[in-house]
């Protein structure tokens, strides 16, 4: 883009109002909305657009068979003049976690004190949903006062069930065909926070570790509890798979870093004065490119192999709606264009260069990023705070009127006429 270009861009960029901005995050967060139980701040996104005149939709998303899910993202689009222009898609999930107990003030309150906004969800990711939307109204608002040329698409989704147990919100928009059309992603979530190195905001996080979850059956055989050496302990047996698999090699990617494995959960025996016959035993496996499926199963076998165990233990993954709902790892391309469209904005908008790195965990934008689902680039780019999925969350207020500016900033370069 011209520096003719970029000097309206940053025009419309000085359109984001802070106090606008931050009003709606506190209304966000004042909205409970724990996974599955969504349907308030889904409405409340819908009418928001809808009476800024963006025509949104509700898109349907159900998950009959595991979780009897129903529920709905919101989508809006905003058209470009060239249909061989690129479309960029804003993703932000509108859930949180289940509501933490330890509080100590209201988890609702959207209060402000010493630049950060309290309440949960308000990191993880209601501030980063507040820029996706206050961006996305600013662009169209200059478009329609011609301001404003826009060649490529974008598109806004505000998705639900990111932090349940399969994002079902952003799988069903890829299976779909919602986002067939999409060449490139912002995902705002918080990413300093939970990225594999000590980076802090302006911060652009360029990829994402995979994730799979081994759950295993681990099959002994029962006898009276005074008489333990006539059985065999399933709990105790799962005991040592776990510790195995605690040390397990793992692989390593020169972006992505060390791949993981930490056992979750142990479950078994239930009667008193008996060996347990039976138990379950759940592991975290995040995984670099190059371990997929195949591979990580063919690792927990093996591992199982060598420990030499009377109890007989089936290597399995956590049930899903459909296998093609996974986690994978993914790299976007520093030279990307949405790259360095987000690096420009970042320095206009801040006066620094971001700097970047690389997530530890997972979420929608493995979904998209991950080559074998969306094949997306895919940036994360949102603002940080603190005790995300925790008592006292709290997100940086200047950091949420950033993001959004530098959204309209890197939307307008990279799809501008």
């Amino acid at each position: 883009m011209a520096e003719s270009e970029h000097t309206a861009s940053e025009t419309v960029a000085q359109r984001v109002d802070a106090d606008d901005t931050l009003s709606l995050l506190q209304d966000l967060v004042r909205i409970p909305s724990p996974y599955f139980e969504e349907e308030e701040i889904v409405e409340f996104v819908h009418d928001w657009l809808d009476e800024a005149g963006l025509d949104p939709e509700y898109h349907r998303v159900e998950e009959p068979d595991i979780t009897g899910y129903e529920g709905r993202n919101v989508l809006a689009r905003l058209e470009g003049s060239d249909p061989d222009a690129p479309t960029l898609l804003l993703n932000a999930h509108v859930d949180t976690v289940k509501i933490v107990d330890a509080w100590e003030e209201d988890p609702f309150s959207g209060r402000i004190e010493d630049g950060k906004l309290y309440g949960q969800g308000a990191c993880d990711m209601k501030g980063g949903l507040a820029a996706v939307l206050v961006a996305f109204r600013i662009l169209a608002e200059a478009v329609d006062a011609g301001d404003l040329d826009l060649a490529g698409d974008l598109l806004l989704t505000a998705v639900v069930d990111e932090e349940g147990p399969y994002g079902l919100g952003t799988d069903r928009l890829l299976r779909d065909g919602l986002l067939d059309d999409v060449d490139a992603a912002v995902v705002t979530e918080p990413g300093p926070i939970l990225a594999q190195s000590d980076v802090s905001n302006p911060a652009l996080i360029l990829g994402a570790r995979g994730r799979f979850l081994y759950d295993m059956e681990i099959r002994g055989r029962a006898a009276h509890g005074s008489q333990p050496h006539k059985g065999i302990n399933a709990v105790v047996d799962a005991g040592r798979v776990a510790e195995t698999l605690d040390g397990l090699d793992v692989d390593s990617h020169e972006k992505l870093g060390d791949g993981s494995v930490c056992p979750i959960k142990v479950e078994g025996g239930s009667q008193t004065l008996s060996v347990p016959e039976r138990a379950r035993l759940m592991v975290d496996r995040h995984v670099v490119p190059g371990e997929s499926r195949e591979v990580v199963r063919e690792q927990a076998e093996a591992a199982v192999e060598a420990l030499d165990l009377d109890s007989e233990v089936a290597v399995g993954f956590r049930e899903s709606p459909d296998p093609g709902i996974k986690y994978g790892p993914y790299v976007t391309d520093p030279d990307h264009a949405l790259v360095g469209s987000l690096e420009g904005a970042t320095r206009r908008v801040t006066g620094v260069a971001p700097e970047t790195a690389y997530f530890a965990s997972v979420g929608d934008f493995n979904y998209l990023g991950d080559p074998d689902r969306g094949n997306l680039p895919t940036v994360i780019l949102g603002p940080d705070g603190e005790n995300i999925h925790s008592a006292g969350e709290f997100v940086y207020t200047d950091e949420v009127v950033e993001v959004t500016e530098i959204l309209v900033e890197a939307a307008a370069d990279l799809l501008g006429e």
